[in-house]
């Protein structure tokens, strides 16, 4: 019996050592592999393409490879043309039409400022001057620390901003070659897929093949259904924003509902990045009808997205709702707005490993007894 425990024991160190040592080993070569792990990605989008075309057409893998990253790479090309045509389109309509916000604006900030502010300030002055002189003293001190502390932070500021700049051109060189390096690895691993995988089918055991195969083909159902999901949500957000834009009778409601539901990816910011702002601009320019809209509408984009995304998720990637409820609560807890990400993904690896059976095996490897 505790010839038993003891092995228990030592197979349980083993299995979270090994774990442990497998995390460890990804982070810390994560920087390094980065670039091969998007070429597996991406080969492993496109290999099934390949492989049809090789029965279609009989041409040599190589080229149909070659034929298929051309294509993708042509459709990415184009959809960036797009984006770029939208946005300077989005400018010169902007160019076009923020001079007299810009001027409304201003007139709102001197009438604000003759109204109110001088009037206070006036007040302020006569206070000011009414009081004991160390009273005035100590009211300069406080006003010209709180002075050097601002020009402080601003400068701050101004230097980080400065800073970045030549970072984000030094990230290009980098961004360059991690293109060309998984361009080309994308290329090497899809013409030789079958091959790489034979080779490890003879490497690993058939019992690791057999839940590799079974955990790999979960992980890809379930980041298939992740994307659909998204896909529904973005969609979702884009219709309800082009509905309500449509109501409240606003210019190019198309467009702007487009690029509201792209940025209601972005976690954290999404669709308040958009509408937050709008809605202070027309409250400050007097346009309340139309603020109290759009903030009716923001709110029912909001509420949307918080009902719907843990039942469409959890509906599209095998999950149940309050599961994914809780990963993503806590991912967002431990991680921040990408624990929203990697709550899900550690829920999906492992319900991979339980469905597939892998965790039994586990399970089974520790608590055997030895004969």
């Amino acid at each position: 019996m505790n010839q038993s425990y003891i092995t228990i024991f030592f197979r349980t160190l083993f299995v979270i050592s090994m774990t442990a040592g497998s995390i460890a080993a990804a982070y810390y070569s994560f920087p390094l592999t980065y670039p091969f792990l998007i070429a597996l990605i991406l080969s492993s989008v496109i290999h099934p393409v390949v492989d049809y075309l090789d029965k279609v057409t009989g041409f040599p893998r190589t080229i149909n490879v070659l034929g298929v990253l051309a294509f993708f790479l042509l459709a990415a090309f184009g959809v960036l043309t797009i984006l770029v045509a939208e946005i300077v389109t989005g400018t010169a309509y902007l160019a076009k039409t923020l001079p007299p916000h810009i001027s409304t604006f201003i007139s709102y900030c001197e009438k604000l400022f003759t109204t109110h502010i001088q009037p206070l300030y006036n007040e302020l002055t006569l206070l000011f001057q009414e009081l004991e002189t160390n009273q005035q003293a100590s009211i300069v001190t406080h006003i010209q620390t709180l002075g050097d502390s601002a020009a402080k932070n601003a400068g701050l500021l101004l230097s980080h901003i400065l800073e970045m700049i030549p970072r984000f051109f030094a990230l290009l060189p980098n961004t360059a070659a991690v293109l060309i390096f998984s361009l080309l690895a994308t290329f090497f691993m899809t013409k030789d897929w079958h091959k790489l995988k034979a080779m490890l089918v003879l490497i690993l055991p058939d019992r690791v093949t057999a839940n590799s195969k079974a955990i790999s083909s979960e992980l890809k159902k379930a980041m298939t259904g992740f994307i659909k999901a998204q896909a529904v949500l973005v969609f979702i957000t884009m219709v309800i924003v082009f509905i309500g834009l449509s109501l409240l009778k606003v210019e190019h409601a198309a467009t702007i509902a487009f690029l509201i539901g792209l940025v209601d990816l972005l976690p954290y910011l999404g669709a308040g990045s958009v509408f937050v702002p709008w809605i202070l601009y027309l409250s400050i320019t007097g346009q309340l009808p139309q603020a109290i809209g759009i903030g009716i509408l923001y709110l029912v984009v909001l509420i949307q997205r918080q009902l719907t995304e843990p039942k469409i998720l959890s509906k599209s990637i095998g999950i149940d709702p309050l599961a994914t409820l809780i990963a993503l609560f806590a991912g967002f807890k431990l991680f921040g707005f990408l624990g929203l990400i990697a709550g899900p993904a550690v829920l999906v690896i492992i319900q991979a490993f339980i469905t597939t059976g892998a965790l039994k095996e586990i399970w089974s490897y520790i608590t055997v007894q030895q004969k």
